[in-house]
């Protein structure tokens, strides 16, 4: 990831509210699959460790993380990480079925004619606009 793309992300994940919190429990089985789900649906999210209880520190805690959910740190900052993963299935755009109604020429009125355009509907032309 170069460093335009970690800035980016990095402006991305200020408006963010921190999903998990990482305490005294420490790094658990499910706190590891609920931030891969988490990263399954957001891509980019922002974790909190309580660095007061918490057993690890927030960048022991964020390489951690990141290497059990394939993701990559972002950012550490105090007691905030800011995790990352590319997902396909976000970028890939959903096949949409459009049906298109066909309607017959019955059902459309008829056109008035102005008195400023020939049969075809084309404008007429006057001498005076010559």
């Amino acid at each position: 990831m170069t460093s335009k793309e970690r800035a980016a992300l990095r402006a991305q994940a200020n408006g963010l509210e921190a999903l998990f919190q990482i305490g005294k429990g420490g790094i658990s089985d499910t706190l590891v699959a609920q931030t891969d789900d988490a990263l399954r649906a957001r891509e980019l999210i922002k974790l909190r460790v309580l660095t007061e209880t918490s057993p690890v520190s927030a960048r022991d805690a964020a390489d951690e993380l990141a290497a059990k959910t394939g993701a990559e740190v972002v950012q550490v900052i105090g007691g905030v990480i800011v995790l990352y993963r590319y997902e396909k299935d976000l970028h890939t755009p959903k096949k949409t079925v459009v049906k298109v109604k066909t309607v017959k020429k019955k059902d459309v009125p008829p056109r008035k004619k102005s008195p400023f355009t020939d049969k075809k509907g084309r404008e007429k032309r006057f001498k005076r606009d010559v």
